[in-house]
Formats: structure tokens, C-alpha cells, sequence
């Protein structure tokens, strides 16, 4: 599960996700990708879930880029406690993911394999998003 190693801060505000993206939004590694058309927050576990889905699409070949990291925790009050008495415990850790982010990229297969590998990816996800690729991508007939 993808967490940071150590953060300044063990607890954080939830801030705001209003927006587009203004920074990973556009294609760098590959040649295909999957962007974000929603505002949400994608947990550790779920990253996990789908670079698994694509890679055993992929059956291992080409290469896989993960664009988001999850480095926000999220804290969490035990059940059946009073209001107050501060904040919970840290629970988890989150990517903030806004509309236009790039989330995975992928190279070296055929655009048909990248589609459904990603899309498979895609459906572990919280967030609807849309297949990408490359300007300069050259298509194979």
C-alpha cells in the first residue's frame, strides 16, 4: 500500500478540491493515460487495486507510470464516541485528485491493449475518468 515514509505533520485539515488540475494534467512518460473527470479523494488501497488490474492485463510487458501519490492523511474518530475531545487518530493516507488530473500512463503496447488495461484500471477507481493518448502518437495499421 502506497503511504509516505514519514510526514511533518501526523494529522491535516481536509481543505478544498475546487478546481481543475493545473499541474499533472497533461501526458509525460507515455503514450496512453487515464485522466480524472471528478473531484474525489483516491485512497493508498485503491491505487493499489488498479496498477494490479493493469499490470495483469499488460501480462507485465511495456511500462506503467502511477502519477499520484497518496501524502494526505485522513483521520478517524472510533464508533460510538462523543462530540469533541479533538481530533481522531490518523486512519489512512489520500491522493486529492481534481478534474483534468493525469492518473495512470502507460507505454509500450498496442493502443487496444493499453485501452483495456486501463480501463480495467479505471473501474477500481472512485472517479470517472476518460482514456487519453499521446498528440504524437503514430497509430499502427
Amino acid at each position: 500500500m502506497l503511504q509516505p515514509k514519514k510526514t511533518k505533520y501526523r494529522r491535516q485539515q481536509k481543505g478544498k478540491m475546487k478546481g481543475i488540475a493545473h499541474r499533472g494534467h497533461e501526458i509525460a512518460f507515455g503514450s496512453f493515460a487515464i485522466k480524472s473527470l471528478q473531484s474525489k479523494w483516491i485512497t493508498g488501497r485503491q491505487i493499489e487495486a488498479a496498477r494490479q488490474a493493469i499490470t495483469r492485463y499488460m501480462k507485465r510487458e511495456g511500462q506503467l507510470w502511477i502519477r499520484i501519490f497518496p501524502d494526505k492523511p485522513i483521520t478517524k474518530k472510533p464508533n460510538e464516541v462523543r462530540m469533541g475531545k479533538g481530533k481522531g487518530s490518523p486512519e489512512g493516507f489520500v491522493a486529492p485528485v481534481t478534474p483534468g488530473r493525469i492518473l495512470f500512463e502507460i507505454d509500450g503496447v498496442p493502443y487496444e491493449v493499453a485501452k483495456e488495461a486501463l480501463r480495467l484500471g479505471a473501474q477500481k477507481l472512485p472517479v470517472t475518468t476518460k482514456f487519453v493518448v499521446r498528440r504524437d502518437y503514430k497509430y499502427e495499421d
